[in-house]
């Protein structure tokens, strides 16, 4: 190594746990060159050496030996005073090998302070093999962004290349910058934000602490840091107070427990999903209840079927247990659209109520059942733990086809909504990654989509829905991943990033926070009952009603007549099948008013701009009532089913069931059906969603792109359904 041209001090810090080979090492670099004293003001040991390596005078400190950077000893106040306050140019935390678990965890809080370069000494590598343990250095390296060596302190090996590696770390002109921080929960790292972006327009400059860190720290409820922050603060002091505690208390609520002991748990997850990656083990006692756990659910063998089943029984769940409370808010809906009726007479006005709003907005309402029970299940995987599980599980596949592991987390959001999801995307590094994953992103089936599922799975598919249902997700998630492949092949080239996927320890949910969770997911679909689905339903209804039409001609009002006298004459002569003669007049006298309506509404504005894409949805089976539907969808995807209802002339607040069969009676068939859910599936996504990826993205280029492409693919996977089916003699 040659000599810097500047012959200055470097000051090197050690730190590391008890026992970890801290002090050895410490001896075998200085020697007898020790300076041995006391702390200032406390009377913890402390250790300083001056020894003359590569042309440099190196200053090593010995940090008191700690497991964490908390303070709740004399000997974590000092070791991270030092740090925060001397500014040393290198820390090398020496990290036991043997239990590298524990030992991660004064290495990430050292990383979390912000400010500091930071290095690992891997020491005890021989004990750790001896145990069978094996410890994939570079991995860990290029995980964490830290210079990895490995020693054997007791040994003196690897100590001088600890040593050269210090002294090019404090030389490189770049300063420490962690890409993979610890990832709290959505709550936590909201929290963090808001303290964060309080303390940069309160502070002034001279803040000396990682604002990030200092508002960790504040959350912790650290006195230390609190104390001195406020001192300096002033005059904002009473301000950051009231919003750490505010923050504080909102957390404890959601929790159920101390912020701090909910952050320290979800530090061990992301050391768990490091040691996922770069921990093997040949024979060890296993007696953690997490890890016992995930013997079988991360299992290489049993983990993804398992998956697989959860994601089954969710959307099953969803369909089967949902259809109980949809009858009673649709028989709500219907009573309200009859008490309307009654109330006002023939009118523009009692149409547009009854036809437009009631039967558009009526029409998805009925669907909250399920959406709660979608976010119920989704909620019950994040607070349990699974979910990270399931992401890691999905990683090993996203990894086998090159694609960024990462990418799949925001993907799992998407289930809820693609909004959030691709918001998520900035978590990573990469500008090509980021990209790729808004890309594919909303090809994940948000719970907008989910009402047009299950509608047309409902009507034509009803013993197997639930599979059905759960078969369309699959498909969306097969098509990221392939789409993803194809790009990362052509468009967005460049090796995958490593990954780390936090697996927190498995808790029991509890029932309130779950309820939190589904509720305020849910409140987004409400919001859109009185926003955009309401405003799109009367616009369907307006445009499907003008210019207006003698519907009610003659000949419509002889055939209905007709039908009620030919019943009652048969109903007089036959007293005993009153109940089925009843069910069959009304069926006849419902698809007579389909008819009448069908007629009306192809003459209308609508079914003009019906007849003019028909061609385009043509080849997929899809009729022009159908594309005048999915066109609608472009500006939220619950409209496609409000759009349905009223062109499908579902009337008197009937949904659900009365659109399933007004769309059995239209000519739709079971293979038609399927073609629109993949292309529903599989289209372009909602306003709010193509918003979002042109300021993500900040590219007007790609934002256009995704709208085609998306499009062009939905197209060609629901051509291939119906016209594939059609050759294999589905109906």
């Amino acid at each position: 190594m040659n000599a810097h041209p500047m012959n200055r001090c470097i000051t090197i810090a050690l730190s590391g746990n008890p026992n970890s080979g801290k002090t050895t090492i410490f001896n075998n670099i200085t020697g007898t060159r020790q300076k041995v004293g006391n702390w200032p003001g406390v009377t913890v040991e402390k250790k300083e050496g001056l020894i003359h390596r590569f042309g440099f005078d190196l200053k090593i400190i010995d940090l008191p030996g700690t497991y964490s950077l908390t303070p709740f000893s004399i000997e974590e106040i000092v070791a991270r005073d030092y740090v925060l306050e001397a500014r040393p140019d290198v820390v090398i935390d020496i990290i036991d090998a043997s239990n590298l678990e524990r030992s991660l965890y004064l290495a990430t809080q050292l990383r979390e302070l912000g400010r500091s370069k930071v290095m690992f000494a891997l020491n005890m590598s021989d004990v750790a093999r001896a145990r069978g343990f094996k410890i994939d250095g570079a991995k860990l390296s290029e995980l964490l962004d830290v210079p990895v060596v490995s020693t054997i302190g007791n040994k003196n090996e690897g100590v001088e290349r600890l040593l050269e590696k210090a002294v090019e770390l404090a030389l490189s002109d770049k300063p420490p910058e962690f890409r993979r921080k610890v990832r709290y929960s959505q709550d936590i790292e909201t929290a963090i934000a808001s303290l964060d972006r309080l303390l940069q327009a309160c502070m002034s400059p001279a803040l000396d602490y990682d604002t990030r860190w200092t508002a960790i720290k504040l959350l912790e409820n650290d006195p230390i840091v609190r104390k001195r922050l406020l001192e300096q603060a002033e005059e904002h002091a009473e301000q950051i107070a009231t919003e750490t505690d505010q923050l504080r208390q909102v957390l404890s609520q959601r929790f159920n427990d101390e912020p701090e002991i909910v952050m320290t748990d979800e530090r061990y997850g992301f050391i768990a999903g490091i040691m996922k990656e770069v921990f093997t083990i040949s024979s060890r006692q296993r007696v953690d209840i997490s890890r016992n756990i995930d013997l079988v659910l991360t299992n290489r063998f049993t983990g993804f079927p398992i998956f697989l089943f959860f994601i089954w029984a969710m959307f099953q769940l969803t369909f089967t247990l949902g259809a109980y409370p949809m009858e009673w808010i649709e028989a709500g809906v219907t009573l309200l659209s009859t008490g309307v009726e009654r109330l006002l007479p023939p009118s523009l006005l009692r149409e547009m109520l009854v036809d437009g709003i009631l039967a558009g907005v009526g029409s998805v309402i009925v669907f909250l059942p399920n959406i709660l029970i979608l976010f119920f299940c989704i909620a019950l995987f994040e607070d349990t733990g699974y979910m990270a599980r399931s992401a890691f599980l999905m990683d090993k596949i996203m990894h086998l086809i090159g694609l960024h592991g990462k990418s799949f987390i925001p993907m799992l959001m998407g289930f809820g909504c693609n909004v959030p999801a691709i918001m998520a995307a900035r978590t990573l590094e990469s500008e090509k990654d980021r990209i790729l994953t808004i890309l594919i992103t909303p090809f994940m089936s948000c719970s907008a989509r989910l009402p047009v599922y299950i509608v047309l799975a409902g009507a034509f598919f009803d013993a197997h829905a639930g599979t059905l249902i759960f078969v369309i997700y699959l498909l969306g998630i097969a098509t990221a991943i392939l789409m993803g492949r194809l790009f990362r092949s052509t468009l967005l080239r460049g090796a995958d990033a490593p990954f780390v996927m936090e697996l927190p320890p498995y808790r029991v949910p509890m029932l309130k926070s779950l309820m939190i969770h589904m509720w305020e997911r849910s409140k987004m679909f409400l919001k859109k009952m009185t926003g955009v689905i309401l405003v799109g339903s009367v616009l369907v209804w307006a445009l499907s009603a003008f210019p207006r039409t003698v519907t009610y001609s003659r000949n419509y009002a002889e055939a209905m007549e007709q039908v009620r006298v030919e019943y009652a004459q048969r109903l007089a002569a036959d007293d005993d099948a009153r109940a089925a003669l009843t069910a069959e007049r009304d069926a006849r006298l419902q698809e007579l008013r389909w008819s009448r309506q069908s007629e009306a509404a192809e003459r209308s504005l609508m079914g003009r701009l019906g007849k003019l894409v028909a061609p385009v949805f043509a080849p997929l089976g899809i009729d022009w009532r159908g594309g005048v539907a999915l066109l609608t969808g472009f500006a939220a995807k619950e409209i496609v089913v409000s759009t349905m209802a009223v062109l499908y002339a579902v009337e008197d607040g009937e949904s659900g069931d009365a659109l399933g069969r007004a769309l059995v009676s239209s000519g739709m068939t079971p293979l038609a059906a399927l073609s629109m859910m993949v292309f529903v599936l599989l289209y372009v996504p909602c306003l709010a969603t193509i918003a979002t990826i042109r300021r993500e993205t900040a590219s007007l280029k790609w934002t256009a792109f995704s709208v085609f492409y998306m499009t062009g693919v939905a197209w060609l996977l629901a051509f291939v359904v119906f016209q594939g089916g059609r050759l294999l003699g589905f109906q």
